[in-house]
């Protein structure tokens, strides 16, 4: 199989165990092929651990799952160095921390105060751990995905600016149609009759999971996707468009207080190619980049209090500048 094939294996198992959210399934997979991680912010009960448990179910890896809770400490995270007494004498010895996995959830991650958060930067940015002034390498496939509720206040921390750039894209999970509804019970009531049978003969019937190298084949397909200059300047202009707003709109000028960072057009380069390469094609088009920019910009951008008094949210300012910038 190629790895295109082996991607849309990977998507159609995720989608059997989750009914609907076509297009979170397609953000958790561009989120792995563009190598970032992901916040993926919803109301409860609309399967944001199961998606992401079912990716790495499905997939050949390590997945480890980190309950954040106001008590959390950043050892508790990262891993610290032990005390060990051994035959050569005493010496001290790093435990690794829930961190070091291939996938990992960080649930609810609002719920841990900024120490624990800002404990998760350097795996997040530089892909490794400092702990005792020694530096711990992480996987060569590393992601990390978040969670969050929207409506919790009490007991939680705002997420730290410099963190938010640090995920490639910010998922939104709405609630499922009535259709899609009708299937989540009745996809919950056969697991549960599942449960009940020999556990051995349904065990024997489980497909391999996809292996990680078709990942990396797939990152090495998507790095050779062609990107035209005027797709690049599309892409930079709609970057500009979030930090000089009154070039563009009045109400971009009314709405945006901080614009968008650098990381924001590496967002956009590496999500839009993964998008192309999912769709098949060899080439960047604006719909890649119309289809992700939501994702990528909604957490990097600071709204002004006229706006949040407005109840103008971050999608409705990535709309308007869709709209007034103009397509390549």
């Amino acid at each position: 199989m190629t790895p295109l094939q082996q991607i849309d294996s990977l998507r159609a198992r995720i989608g059997g165990s989750i009914i609907g959210q076509r297009d979170v399934i397609d953000r958790l997979l561009i989120g792995l092929l563009a190598n970032g991680n992901l916040l993926i912010e919803g109301l409860p009960g609309l399967a944001k651990t199961r998606a992401i448990k079912a990716l790495a179910k499905n997939l050949e890896c390590d997945f480890s799952r980190i309950q954040f809770t106001p008590d959390l400490l950043p050892a508790d995270v990262t891993g610290t160095e032990m005390y060990l007494q051994t035959p050569d004498g005493p010496s001290f010895q790093f435990q690794q921390g829930p961190i070091f996995a291939n996938v990992v959830l960080a649930d609810e991650i609002n719920r841990a105060p900024a120490k624990v958060q800002a404990a998760l930067l350097e795996a997040m940015e530089e892909r490794q751990v400092t702990v005792a002034g020694t530096t711990h390498k992480m996987a060569p496939l590393f992601m990390v995905m978040a969670t969050q509720n929207p409506i919790e206040q009490e007991g939680t921390y705002p997420l730290p600016e410099a963190q938010m750039d640090r995920f490639l894209m910010h998922v939104m999970i709405t609630y499922p149609p009535l259709a899609d509804e009708v299937e989540v019970i009745r996809l919950v009531r056969s697991e549960e009759q599942a449960a009940t049978t020999d556990t051995s003969k349904a065990g024997a019937e489980k497909p391999a999971p996809i292996p990680q190298e078709s990942v990396f084949a797939a990152r090495r397909e998507i790095a050779a996707i062609h990107t035209s200059d005027a797709i690049e300047t599309y892409m930079a202009t709609l970057v500009q468009a979030t930090r000089t707003p009154g070039d563009f709109s009045t109400d971009l000028a009314r709405w945006i207080e901080v614009g968008a960072s650098p990381r924001a057009s590496l967002a956009l380069d590496r999500c839009a190619r993964a998008h192309a390469w999912m769709k098949g094609r060899d080439y960047v088009d604006p719909e890649d980049i119309r289809a992700i920019a939501g994702d990528v910009f909604r957490h990097r951008l600071t709204l002004t209090y006229e706006a949040q008094g407005e109840g103008t949210s971050a999608d409705a300012v990535v709309a308007e500048m869709l709209a007034q910038v103009a397509l390549p």
